[in-house]
């Protein structure tokens, strides 16, 4: 069997002022922006956007995030967020994450997101809409 491709993107952020905290780190809350930007530039490279998920009659969630931290990042530093699409065979859109302090490439924080999938009376569906199934097909993920 051969193994699925390996979908990833890279998004470099600033660390701002409004994104720390008292102790001039970034503010917890801020992480789940950082995975935003993430899932927003994925999805801009590989075709996956939430305008996607809009045209095809569907929602899409996010149901689980887990997030942990490793060093801090603080105002004025560079970070690199990269992203990493797990295929799954559910009915779900699975991404890990890294974030790196750029000035000495210390890994700062990991995580994770799980989207399902909603459809416009935003009732769940269970079943891999027809449109995310093609996508994973034509990227070789399945």
């Amino acid at each position: 069997m051969k193994k699925p491709n390996l979908l990833k993107e890279t998004k470099q952020i600033l660390i701002r002022f409004s994104e720390v905290d008292s102790m001039n780190i970034v503010w917890h809350g801020s992480y789940v922006q950082y995975f935003e930007d993430a899932r927003e530039a994925f999805g801009r490279k590989y075709g996956l956007t939430y305008q996607n998920y809009f045209d095809n009659g569907f929602y899409a969630p996010l149901v689980d995030m887990q997030f942990e931290f490793k060093n801090p990042l603080q105002y004025g530093d560079t970070a690199r967020i990269e992203i990493e699409y797990i295929p799954v065979k559910a009915a779900k859109v699975i991404f890990k994450y890294q974030i790196f302090r750029e000035k000495d490439n210390a890994l700062a924080a990991t995580g994770s997101t799980t989207q399902v999938f909603l459809d416009s009376d935003y009732k769940l569906v269970l079943y891999s809409p027809d449109f995310y199934t093609e996508w994973k097909k034509r990227h070789h993920v399945i």
